[in-house]
This record gives C-alpha cells, sequence and structure tokens, in this order.
C-alpha cells in the first residue's frame, strides 16, 4: 500500500508545472497578448507612443508658420508685428516668440499699460526714455523687408489668438541685447538667454492679480 501510495504521489508530482514553469507559461501569455494590441495598433499610434511630443517644436519653426493663414488684424496685432520687426526681426523664430511674450506679460501684469499698443508706446515723445527704443529714436520706422515684415506679423497673430504656448522666458518682463547691459539687470532676475537677447523677470512675478 506505502509502496502504491509512493508511485501516485510521484506521478502526481511530474504531471504538475513547477513554479518556474508557471512563471515562464505567465509571461509567454503576456507577451503574446502584447504582441495582438500592437499588431492591430496603427503606425502613427504606435509612433505617438514612443516618439516625445513637443508643443513648443511643433510651433517655433518655419514650417508651422508657413502653414499658417496670411496674418492681418487691427490695431493691436500692428503694433505687436512692428515691435517684432524692429526689435526682433533678425532673431530666429524662437527668439521672435520670447520677445512678443515680454509685451504680452506687461500687457498682463498690472502694471504696466493694459494694451499691446499701450505697453509698445509707454514713455513714446521723450528720446530715449521710451521703453522700446525704436519708437523714440528719432528715426522714422519704414517696412524694408517684406518678408521679415510677413513673418513676425504670423508672430504676432499666433500670440494675440493664443496659439502658441506662452513658456519660453518664465514670465519676463524686461530683455535687453547681449551687446550691452543696463542697470536694472544686476537687480531683476534671469529667467532666460535666447538669440541675442537675455530676458528678465522683475522682482515682483507676472500675474493677472499682481
Amino acid at each position: 500500500m506505502t509502496r502504491l501510495f509512493a508511485l501516485i504521489m510521484a506521478a502526481i508530482i511530474a504531471a504538475t508545472p513547477t513554479l518556474a514553469e508557471r512563471t515562464k507559461e505567465a509571461a509567454q501569455e503576456l507577451l503574446n497578448q502584447e504582441k495582438s494590441v500592437l499588431a492591430s495598433a496603427g503606425q502613427s499610434h504606435l509612433t505617438s507612443l514612443v516618439t516625445p511630443v513637443s508643443r513648443n517644436a511643433a510651433i517655433y519653426n518655419a514650417s508651422w508658420l508657413n502653414a499658417q493663414d496670411a496674418a492681418a488684424g487691427g490695431a493691436q496685432w500692428e503694433c505687436l508685428a512692428e515691435a517684432l520687426y524692429f526689435e526682433a526681426r533678425g532673431e530666429t523664430i524662437k527668439g521672435q516668440f520670447a520677445v512678443a511674450e515680454v509685451i504680452m506679460n506687461r500687457v498682463k501684469s498690472g502694471r504696466f499699460p493694459n494694451s499691446v499698443c499701450g505697453v509698445i508706446n509707454q514713455g513714446t515723445g521723450k528720446k530715449y526714455q521710451c521703453q522700446f527704443t525704436y519708437t523714440c529714436d528719432g528715426i522714422p520706422e519704414r517696412i524694408r523687408e517684406p518678408k521679415a515684415w510677413d513673418r513676425v506679423g504670423q508672430v504676432a497673430r499666433a500670440i494675440l489668438d493664443g496659439r502658441a504656448p506662452m513658456n519660453l522666458t518664465d514670465g519676463a518682463t524686461h530683455y535687453h541685447t547681449t551687446a550691452v547691459r543696463p542697470r536694472w539687470s544686476r537687480t531683476y532676475t534671469k529667467t532666460a538667454s535666447i538669440g541675442v537677447h537675455v530676458f528678465y523677470r522683475h522682482t515682483w512675478r507676472v500675474s493677472s492679480n499682481s
């Protein structure tokens, strides 16, 4: 009887999968499920799963701007486009968006005029005491580069329409070129360097309630 029992137990043990075998089978089943899901997914979906998507990269390039409609607008758009033309037309697209951000940050801050044209023309009329030099340097503003004008116009339109993220300068309200170092740059908080411009935030943060 004892021998018969031993034979039966041996047969049962031999027929029972080991832990390692069960683990291997579970892993294989999971792998098969994953293969099935991937096989049913489209190529574009797979690409979106493995490729990092940067909203900024999609906006700050010539391809995106060229795909937009020709830009136009009223006085606020024209003021912003002119500021970008005279202040940053030689910059990269990213640099132009950054300068536009500064202007919009001032509009939102509550410490500057509450319109684009108001911000840009603040101090105009007193030579070299304005906020944006081109408005008070005594030189007539003439648009001589149509392609550059079209580009800054599109940048201005995208910013005003909210189609571009406002996250390049971390709330900057001031900037200067790398060729100069104004006194205020020693006390304001540096937030970014893009192209030939260095950006700063005042000691107070930009917000709708500031």
